[in-house]
């Protein structure tokens, strides 16, 4: 790795994909995109892996299930049985018909919860925490790479200018300040 990193600021979208595109084709690491607003196809120009969130939203959908089933065997079977509307207390299964509202809601109510806060311990988003946005323009209309200078800096520069980028700036290594 390169001991300087650069920072280099868009104004544009589309110029900003041209030149993902680009700075990955030449093996140079990107560290970070900020982005005012979320960029269809940046995740492929970065080469970014998918995740395997969706595996997690199951399996908390699934524990939602388990709980509204649980949950309404023992209020309505064990520990109050009642006989509404005609209809006697005496299984789970003869009553599974009017519970199958309570278990869609307990599995969705789970699996968004749960999501929401593996979404936030993935990201590292904890309450309080310290924005890590280095350029405040990129909340309004700025796109911003945070990106190895490469082998060559002069070259990358001048790579980066042919692209489009509106300001390049060099700054330390986080282990260097």
């Amino acid at each position: 790795m390169s001991a300087k990193r650069l920072h280099v600021m868009f104004d544009d979208d589309d110029i900003l994909l041209d030149a993902i595109k680009e700075i990955v084709k030449n093996k140079i690491y990107i560290y970070e995109v900020y982005t005012p607003f979320p960029v269809h196809g940046l995740d492929k120009a970065m080469k970014l892996k998918p995740t395997n969130i969706s595996i997690a939203t199951f399996i908390y959908g699934c524990i939602g299930f388990t709980v509204a089933v649980l949950m309404m065997y023992y209020i309505m079977i064990v520990d109050w049985p009642q006989d509404i509307g005609g209809k006697p207390s005496f299984t789970l299964i003869e009553n599974i018909p009017s519970f199958v509202p309570i278990i869609f809601e307990m599995t969705v109510f789970f699996a968004a919860h749960l999501m929401v806060i593996t979404f936030y311990m993935k990201s590292k988003l904890w309450p309080f925490k310290k924005a890590e946005n280095p350029e405040p323009a990129t909340t309004d209309d700025k796109f911003l790479v945070d990106m190895e200078s490469g082998s060559n800096l002069s070259k990358t520069k001048t790579m980066l200018k042919k692209m489009g980028a509106v300001s390049i700036k060099e700054v330390k290594e986080e282990s260097e300040k």
